[in-house]
């Protein structure tokens, strides 16, 4: 189940890489209706909400090309999420992938607090970028728990790595 999470929000966070440009115009016109306390309560956000926007406007109108970065960054999360299933299908076998996605998680926050400050970012930006690390690697805390517990009533350690041969000579 903490699996299917985890994949799940991968997958998603991948699909809405794909069409940034109209999604921020979606984002500010529902952040703009009249129903939306967002302007008046947090001014800040919907100030970057539209200075985003308006950068990804005219990037897509000059410069379309920048944005098949988000796309590879897209297609990386839905890559990454189909690493997921080995632990899946055979979770003992496979613990390296969740330790690995605990390694990923852990990664984001120097990343948002190295490049979100050269990129202009705000810093609340950022601690929510550093958020999804967070709460990214709960699921993965748990799955790997549990994980360690089948091996232990399975009783059968983890394969080790096959000893390289020594260089002949």
């Amino acid at each position: 189940m903490w699996l299917i999470l985890f994949i799940v929000c991968l997958v998603l966070s991948g699909l809405t890489a794909f069409p940034l440009v109209h999604e921020l115009r979606w984002a500010e016109d529902l952040l703009r209706s009249s129903a939306s306390p967002v302007p008046e309560q947090f001014p800040a956000l919907m100030e970057w909400i539209t200075k985003v926007r308006t950068g990804l406007d005219q990037t897509d109108a000059k410069y379309p090309f920048v944005l098949y970065g988000t796309d590879w960054l897209a297609f990386a999360h839905l890559v990454i999420a189909v690493a997921f299933y080995g632990p899946y299908r055979d979770p003992v076998r496979n613990i390296w992938v969740i330790e690995f996605g605990m390694i990923a998680c852990a990664g984001i926050i120097p990343l948002a607090l190295i490049c979100g400050p050269v990129r202009g970012i705000p810093f609340w930006w950022s601690v929510i970028d550093m958020s999804f690390g967070v709460f990214g690697v709960l699921p993965l805390l748990v799955a790997r728990r549990m994980i360690k517990r089948l091996e232990a009533l399975e009783g059968t350690p983890r394969p080790e790595p096959a000893p390289t041969a020594a260089p002949a000579g």
